[in-house]
């Protein structure tokens, strides 16, 4: 059935295995791909399917409201995939006010567009909603998040995001929009921005720079392979119930240290250094304020109703990922220059 959807922050990272999944997945929708090509958005995670007939790309700033009201009245979107966010903690300490207007204001007018829009006329429609499992707060060291987990969100990011999540469940509860929504864990993979842990790992090993782990390293994250969201992003779009929230984990929890010792084996075996080397370039710099202990996700509504399971052990996918960095580098190259260097420089070199 000819569909047209609309997947918001489609050139970041999440946003682009996304557009990619539905593109070759779904000949017969036409995909609109909306980023407003922040620092994070890089259309070259989509040269692949670039000139593919039913892929579209919008250069437009959800924050601005007449913009996302003259792309609605140019389409007729049968529904949205809203990934568009400010996402990285440490940004959202240095800046909080663009996580409130792109994560909060940029939510509600999305909202708005797609209520008139559609007019009450909501079959066959969807506004999917993108979080993460930062709204639940921070965990001790027993305990998973459900989706009934209270909200205790503890930092500028993860407090925009539960704002938003509240606001899109408010558009379901007051007016009827079909929504779903779902929280994930820590992705990782393939065209992810380096100032992310892992892709900044792989980076400064690979050029023999200072690897910075905050505090003692001890924070666990559950760590969950970038395609295997992308499937279930497409999964709850297309099966689960309107109203209905989903968590998304890869059952996979690390400690950062660990996560930090195992690449630095791979990536040796992979450089060809001495076992070890790698390891001597780890540096222990101040810990971020607020940083949250742990997080990890019970994913077993998912796979109940909907069938989900991960499809990849951590190990496997850390290399398919160092791998792909590795035969990149002009990608990491262009990315890293720049304005990239000066954030760098001003979150780390005092630490």
């Amino acid at each position: 059935m000819k569909k047209t959807i609309l997947i918001t922050g489609g050139a970041g990272f999440i946003g682009s295995h996304v557009v990619r999944l539905f593109v070759n997945s779904y000949p017969d929708y036409d995909i609109v791909n909306l980023d407003a090509l922040t620092y994070a958005g890089n259309l070259d995670n989509l040269t692949d399917v670039a000139d593919k007939p039913n892929y579209q790309f919008v250069k437009a700033d959800i924050t601005k409201e007449k913009s996302i009201a003259d792309l609605f009245t140019r389409y007729s979107f049968d529904g949205i995939i809203h990934l568009a966010a400010e996402s990285h903690v440490d940004r959202s300490i240095a800046d909080p006010l663009a996580f409130i207007r792109t994560n909060i204001i940029g939510t509600i007018n999305l909202l708005n567009a797609a209520k008139i829009q559609w007019n009450g006329n909501f079959e066959g429609k969807r506004f999917y909603h993108i979080s993460t499992d930062e709204v639940y707060g921070s965990l001790g060291k027993d305990g998973m998040f459900t989706e009934t987990t209270p909200y205790d969100p503890r930092s500028p990011y993860s407090s925009s995001k539960a704002s938003s999540d509240m606001l899109v469940r408010a558009y379901f509860h007051t007016y009827n929009l079909p929504v779903v929504i779902s929280n994930c864990s820590n992705n990782y993979g393939a065209n992810q921005f380096p100032e992310k842990l892992i892709p900044l790992a792989i980076n400064n090993i690979k050029n023999n720079k200072p690897i910075p782990i905050y505090g003692k390293g001890d924070n666990i994250r559950d760590w969950l392979w970038v395609d295997d969201h992308a499937r279930a992003i497409d999964l709850i779009y297309h099966q689960a119930k309107n109203g209905e929230t989903y968590n998304i984990g890869g059952i996979n929890e690390w400690t950062n240290i660990d996560l930090i010792h195992k690449l630095c084996e791979i990536m040796d075996e992979k450089l060809g250094r001495v076992k070890g080397e790698s390891a001597k370039l780890i540096t222990f710099v101040t810990d971020r304020a607020g940083h949250d202990m742990r997080y990890a996700i019970d994913s077993s509504k998912l796979q109940r109703e909907l069938g989900w399971t991960p499809s990849l052990q951590f190990e496997e996918g850390l290399e398919k990922t160092v791998d792909w960095y590795l035969a990149n580098e002009i990608w990491m190259e262009h990315i890293t220059s720049g304005e990239y260097l000066k954030y760098y420089e001003n979150q780390y070199a005092n630490r």
